[in-house]
């Protein structure tokens, strides 16, 4: 008998297109191809996952449409991440206008790619987010190592949105680079209002001859920062094809996840899902 749900809070859907994802480089090669629910339910069912959230690959309002519309064709999808211009004038109307859609649970922008990586504390990105808790919406932050010492002042301007840092802040694991990555992470560990995808691990790692303990001392530090109640898993498919798969990305959070108690294992399995991103059984 199953003991609590589990919610793949993080992973990807597309149509591919040789120009617009021009970030699928020719080492990503197994990627240049469509992934859509049908190939990821197999893969929920085959782990006894219930649902899961999607998450915007594309910065556009016709990825949010995209995905709204594989929501209504698949029970799995439980919430959506979309993408919306954050420094656009009339913000407060498409928030509004999201704000019909149950199954739009939040945004995030891709900060990473950001060539300003201070873009997070530009005056009118900063107006942006500031939207967002009035509508209902969370914010996940999506960035690179050498962005963590822009983040604490980030969220600090924010006291009562939600925030999700997703996959880790994507350590430099293939080089075994941690102690600034954790310097600056442990600066969250009294912001209760932010939480913290285990996810996306595989693919910082060696995509080939990756093994457990690699990720531990990284794992280790994150539920030291977060605790249990803050830290929610992703299996970030398909990119995790990269590095191993599914399976093996499964096997890993499992492996590391025996260690806690069964009240600690359901919160990060998906009860931390479900409070974070308010998901329900069904969406309309």
């Amino acid at each position: 008998m199953k003991k609590y749900d589990k919610i793949d809070a993080h992973q990807h859907f597309w149509i591919y297109d040789v120009s617009r994802d021009y970030w699928i480089t020719d080492d990503m090669h197994i990627l240049r191809r469509d992934f859509l629910p049908e190939q990821l339910r197999h893969e929920l069912e085959e782990n006894d996952i219930s649902g899961c959230v999607a998450i915007q690959a594309n910065q556009s309002e016709e990825e949010n449409e995209f995905l709204i519309s594989l929501s209504r064709q698949n029970d799995k999808i439980k919430g959506i991440v979309g993408w919306i211009d954050f420094t656009a004038e009339n913000i407060d109307e498409r928030l509004a206008y999201y704000r019909q859609f149950g199954i739009i649970k939040g945004f995030r922008h891709v900060l990473q790619a950001e060539p300003n990586r201070a873009f997070m504390l530009t005056p009118e990105f900063l107006r942006g987010v500031d939207k967002l808790n009035a509508f209902g919406f969370t914010y996940d932050i999506l960035i690179r190592p050498d962005q963590l010492p822009f983040v604490e002042k980030f969220v600090n301007n924010f006291p009562k949105q939600l925030f999700m840092i997703d996959h880790i802040a994507k350590p430099h694991i293939k080089k075994g680079e941690i102690k600034t990555w954790f310097e600056h992470l442990k600066g969250m560990t009294n912001y209760e209002n932010v939480y913290c995808k285990i996810s996306g691990l595989v693919t910082e790692a060696h995509w080939i001859n990756w093994n457990y303990a690699d990720f531990v001392p990284y794992l280790n530090a994150v539920f030291e920062i977060f605790g249990a109640s803050r830290i929610v898993f992703g299996s970030d498919w398909p990119v995790c094809e990269l590095a191993g798969g599914y399976g093996k990305t499964m096997e890993l959070i499992n492996r590391y996840l025996l260690t806690l108690t069964d009240s600690e294992q359901s919160q990060v399995w998906g009860g931390n899902a479900k409070k974070f991103y308010g998901l329900k059984d069904s969406e309309q």
